[in-house]
C-alpha cells in the first residue's frame, strides 16, 4: 500500500534515528494491520518514521526507529536480545547513494513494497524520494520485517531487518 503522508519531515536526517523497544504506540500517520499465521503485526507509519507492533499469544513486541525527543539509544548497527518468550534481532544500515542511483532505489523500493501486500509506503511531501517503507512476512516460524527510511537531501537510506522468533530451548532442558 502507497500513501502520502500527510505531514512534514520530522526526522531529516539519518544520524537522528533512534531505536527503541517495548515503547507504547505513538501516534500514526498510516497503519496496515496483518495477520501473518497466528501472529497479528500492525506495520505504522509515523510522522517520525516507523513502529511495528507484534502480538501473538505468548506476548507482544513493539520495535520503534524514530526521530524521538526523549529517546537515548541511537540506531544500532546490530541488536540481538531476548524479549519474554522471543528470540528479537535488529540490524541497520545506511546507505550513502549519488542523486541518480538514489532516484532509482527510491523508485525500485517503492514499487516493491506498494504492490506487496504485506507492505506499507508512504512519501513525504515535498519529495518523490522522501518516503519511509516497511515490509513484513512469516518465515519458518518467525516474523520478519524490513524498513527503509529515504534522506533525499543527504542520499542516505537507511534500511533496517528485525527477525523476531520462539526461543528455541537448550537440548536436555
Amino acid at each position: 500500500m502507497l500513501t502520502t503522508l500527510n505531514t512534514s519531515y520530522t526526522d531529516t536526517r539519518a544520524a537522528d534515528l533512534a531505536w527503541t523497544l517495548g515503547r507504547e504506540p505513538l501516534p500514526a500517520l498510516a497503519t496496515l494491520d496483518l495477520e501473518l499465521a497466528g501472529s497479528r503485526l500492525q506495520l505504522r507509519l509515523l510522522g517520525a518514521s516507523h513502529q511495528v507492533l507484534l502480538e501473538e499469544e505468548r506476548g507482544t513486541c513493539s520495535e520503534t526507529v524514530a526521530c524521538i525527543a526523549d529517546s537515548s539509544t541511537p540506531l544500532p548497527l546490530g541488536v540481538a536480545k531476548r524479549v519474554d518468550d522471543w528470540e528479537y534481532e535488529f540490524a541497520a544500515r545506511v546507505e550513502v547513494l549519488s542523486p541518480g542511483s538514489f532516484a532509482g532505489r527510491a523508485q525500485e523500493l517503492l514499487a516493491l513494497v506498494s504492490d506487496h501486500p504485506n507492505g506499507l509506503a508512504g512519501v513525504f511531501p515535498g519529495s518523490p524520494h522522501a518516503f519511509t517503507a516497511m515490509l513484513a512476512q512469516r518465515h519458518e516460524g518467525q516474523v520478519h520485517w524490513r524498513t527503509w527510511h529515504a534522506y533525499p537531501q543527504d542520499g542516505q537510506l537507511v534500511a533496517t531487518r528485525t527477525r523476531v522468533g520462539v526461543k528455541v530451548p537448550a537440548v536436555g532442558a
